[in-house]
């Protein structure tokens, strides 16, 4: 294969093979740091976005802060051992890498490796790259944070070479179900209602279509649930700081009183802890793959050319007994 993308933000990659990602089980203690009890190890390669192409303003159609998200991308690179907090992200090895990420201190955090890589710093709606450059595409964990999603499928399939494929890994709805429940009945009951203090996500019904729409074709989306167990609310919230996930939407509150903390602390492990004392966490993640058309792929033969139909199907365990017999 040729040049290809990757994205750890959406991200742009070159490789002739693409090793497997190892998963494995990591077991950390109650000290300090990132305080999961395990976790899927690994971490995707970096890519992302720019604020060339950041949004600005509030509004539905742009509920996204996308300078906050930069600067807390940024904070969460120049802590003093950012990886302990990335084990969420898959790790890619490729033969040729070029990795994009919104924030710039995130790509000087990445993972070095033999493979030639090239770090740019862009915006996964506006890639900064010509048309039919990419054989891969792979984007991890990043495009939850993007306002038009739509838009950024879109310039991932343009960058992809004919018979390229994208695949890519973003959170899911049920995301942080735990956390958001209990700190919305804390607000309700301490302060008379609540505000989103968890981002909005797309329903995995919807991936399809927007795939669709972009202009992939064999396309495969599937979910699947990593829960992590911490020793309270507070560390999870710790670790979401540690990873650049916290919430950037415009609608946020920007601060939570400390009785209501401390009150959605005790629903959250009254509802959903754990009988070691420690509480769940679940990340939700919808893995997609697309192609972008090629006359050589395989396609489904055309409406009506059948030649055998489902009903005689039904007659098979009769004739192959006749057979036998």
């Amino acid at each position: 294969m040729g040049a290809a993308a990757v994205g750890g933000g959406a991200a742009a990659v070159g490789a002739r093979a693409l090793r497997g990602s190892a998963r494995s089980v990591l077991r950390a203690g109650w000290g300090g740091g990132c305080r999961r009890l395990w976790t899927l190890s690994g971490r995707a390669a970096a890519a992302g976005s720019s604020s060339a192409g950041a949004s600005s303003g509030s509004g539905a159609l742009s509920p996204f802060d996308r300078r906050l998200k930069r600067k807390q991308k940024n904070w969460a690179a120049l802590q003093v051992e950012p990886a302990k907090c990335d084990y969420l992200r898959e790790e890619e090895t490729i033969e040729k890498l070029i990795q994009v990420d919104i924030a710039e201190n995130a790509l000087k955090n990445a993972v070095e490796s033999e493979i030639p890589t090239v770090n740019v710093v862009a915006d996964e709606e506006f890639l900064p790259f010509k048309e039919d450059t990419f054989d891969l595409v792979v984007s991890s964990l990043s495009l939850h944070w993007v306002n038009d999603l739509p838009r950024a499928f879109r310039e991932i399939h343009q960058v992809l070479k004919p018979d390229g494929v994208f695949i890519g890994a973003m959170f899911g709805g049920d995301t942080l179900y735990e956390l958001r429940c209990s700190l919305q009945l804390a607000e309700l009951e301490r302060e008379g209602g609540f505000s989103p203090h968890v981002s909005p996500f797309t329903a995995v019904s919807d991936l399809g279509h927007l795939l669709s729409r972009a202009g992939f074709n064999t396309l495969t989306v599937d979910t699947d649930e990593i829960q992590v167990n911490y020793p309270g609310l507070f560390e999870v919230m710790e670790d979401l700081q540690g990873m650049g996930e916290s919430n950037c939407s415009w609608n946020r509150k920007p601060l939570l009183h400390r009785e209501t903390m401390l009150a959605a602390a005790a629903i959250y492990r009254e509802m959903y802890g754990n009988s070691d004392g420690s509480v769940p966490a679940t990340f939700q993640i919808y893995y997609m793959i697309g192609w972008k058309f090629h006359e050589s792929q395989a396609r489904p033969a055309q409406r009506g050319s059948a030649t055998v139909s489902f009903g005689d199907l039904a007659k098979i365990d009769g004739l192959l007994s006749r057979i036998k017999k």
